[in-house]
């Protein structure tokens, strides 16, 4: 890598952070500073997955880490968040690898499962040894997940699974699927079920030709006459706030992610227009144009750090509320796009190589922007919390 990232920080938020979450800061910092900056082009080339920070990740504690138990680290929300900063401003992609694992399909067993299921899954799920995926979002059902088609049909003391899940993260490496589907004996009901990636007709297929989140696995998922114990039944769920719920988790640590992949394009914007020189052999940071943007860039991440960390004060306190989160996710992913965009102006020719992280960046943020309920949609979970109507 061209350019060593320095850290960013314009108005002391290190001072409003306590010891403990400067501590998880910078140990995570450092592990992506020594493990994966040095092999994130690489894996992004190619398109892999660095299958081998699996268990390092683990050993470190990333996985379920504000979760209580079961050898989860429980840290606050507040150390969680920037944990998901430092993971992003590596690559979106294994932010999204963390993410999935421990909020979506770590995070419903703990809030949903049987103490069995809890025991079972989430102590080798923490160590790494068994990785798991979330499957809500179908082929033609994404922004109306209440819509989906998959189907449990009570057999016995059984259930038989049918249908399919698309924009899978993890799908085909995972070793349980957490399957959202409507249950045909409770009057189409949304529950969620465990599902053994190895059980006979459940396939994942990944998904080819991506130009974002390239060092992340995408899949599909086809369940065909999927048969499991009842027992496989989350007890504790019901209903599409089930999923959502599991959702909050997961859009409350995007918010600080994308903060993490800003903080990347800018610093290395902001080298780069420090040393690259045009006219008059000055470099083009003393150029207006240049500094307008710098400035927007690091305003705007300023501004993305003091709402994650209030959210995260209120998500401490059990005082977040989904538009809180849909308020962070909403904004500082916009924001990130939009820094990646101008870093991207700011580097020239240069940055669209990957030499500099920028345009991997750019490329990731648009699927970031998308994935976890849209830009739009956030829109409208904002507009129905203030004016008390829904706009769906």
């Amino acid at each position: 890598m061209a350019i060593k990232f320095r850290g960013v920080d314009f108005l002391e938020f290190d001072s409003l952070l306590t010891d403990e979450e400067r501590l998880v800061r910078d140990t995570t910092r450092k592990f992506i500073e020594d493990n994966l900056i040095p092999i994130i082009e690489e894996c992004n080339r190619a398109g892999r997955f660095p299958k081998e920070l699996v268990k390092p990740m683990a050993d470190l504690g990333l996985y379920g880490a504000s979760l209580k138990g079961y050898g989860c680290a429980g840290m606050s929300n507040v150390e969680y968040g920037l944990v998901m900063q430092e993971l992003e401003r590596g690559d979106s992609g294994v932010r999204s690898f963390v993410s999935v694992h421990s909020s979506l399909a770590m995070y419903p067993i703990y809030a949903f499962g049987s103490d069995e299921q809890k025991q079972t899954w989430l102590p080798v799920m923490q160590k790494g040894e068994k990785i798991g995926c979330f499957g809500l979002t179908e082929p033609d059902f994404g922004s109306n997940p209440g819509g989906m088609r998959t189907r449990a049909k009570k057999s016995g003391k059984e259930y038989i699974l049918n249908g399919e899940k698309m924009w899978i993260t993890s799908g085909s490496i995972a070793d349980v699927a957490i399957i959202w589907a409507k249950a045909e004996d409770e009057d189409n009901n949304i529950r969620g079920f465990l599902i053994e990636t190895d059980r006979p007709g459940f396939r994942a297929e990944d998904i080819h030709g991506k130009w974002s989140l390239r060092a992340s696995v995408t899949s599909s998922l086809s369940l065909q006459d999927v048969r499991i114990p009842e027992s496989n039944l989350l007890p504790k769920t019901g209903g599409l706030k089930s999923p959502l719920m599991c959702l909050s988790q997961a859009r409350y640590g995007i918010g600080w992610g994308a903060i993490g992949a800003a903080m990347a394009c800018y610093d290395c914007a902001l080298q780069y227009s420090l040393f690259r020189k045009q006219f008059r052999d000055q470099p083009i940071a003393s150029h207006q144009l240049v500094q307008e943007k710098l400035t927007w860039m690091i305003s705007e991440i300023t501004k993305a750090q003091l709402l994650a960390l209030q959210v995260g004060r209120l998500k401490d306190k059990d005082k977040a509320r989904p538009q809180h989160i849909s308020m962070s996710k909403r904004n500082n992913v916009w924001m990130a796009l939009e820094c990646a965009r101008m870093a991207r102006d700011i580097l020239g020719a240069n940055g669209i190589a990957d030499e500099y992280p920028v345009f991997r960046h750019m490329a990731n943020l648009e699927s970031v922007k998308t994935y976890e309920g849209t830009h739009d949609i956030h829109t409208l979970i904002i507009g129905q919390s203030v004016t008390g109507i829904d706009a769906f």
